[in-house]
């Protein structure tokens, strides 16, 4: 969340900068600094409060001594007065920071300034392009029709146990999942990542931590009794390690990948463009998480770009990357880059990545900090990336490459599946 002296500082640059999201925020900031002044004077109120009692305290505690005590209990009436004093302003404080709080909790990030306008994905801006769209022959099928000729993946048998949107994996199909998966790995980790294996349930602490809460809780699959939810994302866990910690400034950079499901509800898809593995309420995805200095996470960000343009480069599929605007970009993101895959049999482009740094915005709700070599405190920067989600990946290398013959298996994953060909 936003910090409530930067808004102070910079109250109608924020507000412009908003309107990049289609979002009107005077009213709200105003309420913010209203009630951060009312939490100020009230802390205040409190700190004296607590001060006097304390120094009646030590007054009452020598009169005794002295044998002073008809002014000691005078004085603890006065006492007794200042703890009913204190016990009110006490609640009125956790009222008023409860009630900023939820503002702030419902204030998205300031976009970049190079973030452009916009409503919509329509508005998003396409920054780079790259590699060839095959030409497939005749009678080229979307990859829910070869999953089915070739018998790799099940979608009613997944229906059938769960739900829509839980497809089962089989044989060459599971196979090449899991190749997946260990080659995005193996990447990241040769690129400096530490690999992690992840919880795939976590507390709304955790939530708020990363700003899933409140923001997409809607779209989170909720286990009430225990009050846990499901993740979205590995981006949750992960980066909800550093929650609540000091760092040194020599421990950063920081930066993890793990593999995990991830879980979203989906509310209110449906149409053709969500078909077969286009959206799914479970899925696997390999994530990158970064937890850099502010001055060196722009520099991060473009490096996870980097490192996401040479696994597709790997892999030989077309694509394309899309600098987000304003009406498009998450809640918690600064700057966003999305990766589009070309998907040859459905023409058309689907999402496999997102990189984005959330700035401090992330870290204020996590109380993420660190302590620079001159001992000053200071919020830390984190970003994220998909690295890659793999539904989408999975469809575009089963439309690319497939042949009269049947799907060949690109070059790089082949000493991860143990086959060339699925056929």
């Amino acid at each position: 969340m936003l910090q409530v002296a930067n808004i102070r500082a910079n109250k109608e640059a924020y507000i412009e900068a908003l309107k990049k999201r289609n979002f009107d925020a005077e009213q709200l900031f105003s309420e913010v600094l209203d009630l951060d002044e009312t939490r100020r004077s009230t802390q205040a109120e409190l700190d004296e409060t607590l001060a006097e009692s304390n120094k009646l305290s030590k007054e009452i505690g020598l009169m005794f001594k002295n044998g002073e005590h008809q002014k000691a209990n005078l004085l603890k009436e006065k006492t007794s007065e200042l703890k009913e004093t204190s016990k009110s302003l006490s609640e009125k404080l956790a009222d008023t920071t409860a009630a900023l709080n939820r503002h702030l909790y419902n204030i998205p990030n300031i976009p970049n300034a190079i973030v452009p306008a916009g409503a919509s994905e329509e508005d998003n801006e396409e920054i780079f392009k790259e590699g060839e769209v095959p030409q497939l022959a005749e009678g080229a099928l979307p990859h829910w029709e070869l999953a089915k000729k070739y018998d790799i993946i099940d979608f009613e048998l997944g229906n059938k146990i769960t739900g829509a949107g839980f497809p089962v994996y089989k044989g060459k199909g599971a196979r090449l999942q899991r190749a997946l998966i260990s080659y995005f790995l193996d990447k990241n980790v040769a690129a400096g990542y530490t690999e992690y294996q992840m919880p795939l349930l976590v507390n709304d602490a955790s939530g708020y931590g990363t700003g899933q809460l409140p923001d997409k809780e809607g779209q989170m699959y909720h286990v009430t009794e225990d009050n846990l939810y499901l993740i979205p994302t590995a981006e949750v866990p992960v980066t909800n390690m550093f929650r609540d910690e000091m760092l040194s400034e020599s421990d950063l950079p920081i930066a993890c990948t793990g593999y995990t499901p991830c879980f979203r509800r989906e509310a209110g898809s449906y149409g053709a463009h969500v078909r077969g593995l286009n959206r799914l309420h479970q899925f696997d995805k390999v994530e990158i998480v970064r937890i850099e200095k502010p001055e060196d996470s722009y520099k991060a960000l473009d490096g996870m770009v980097e490192q996401v343009k040479e696994i597709l480069r790997e892999l030989k599929l077309p694509y394309r990357i899309l600098r987000l605007c304003g009406g498009d970009l998450g809640f918690t993101s600064a700057l966003t880059y999305d990766f589009e895959v070309f998907s040859t049999a459905q023409d058309r482009w689907l999402e496999i990545s997102s990189c984005s740094n959330f700035e401090t915005f992330q870290a204020n709700r996590l109380k993420l900090r660190y302590k620079t070599a001159d001992g000053k405190k200071q919020l830390a920067h984190t970003l994220n990336g998909s690295s890659l989600a793999l539904p989408r990946v999975l469809a575009g290398i089963l439309e690319n490459y497939q042949t009269p013959e049947g799907i060949m298996i690109p070059e790089v994953l082949v000493p991860y599946t143990g086959f060339d060909i699925i056929d």
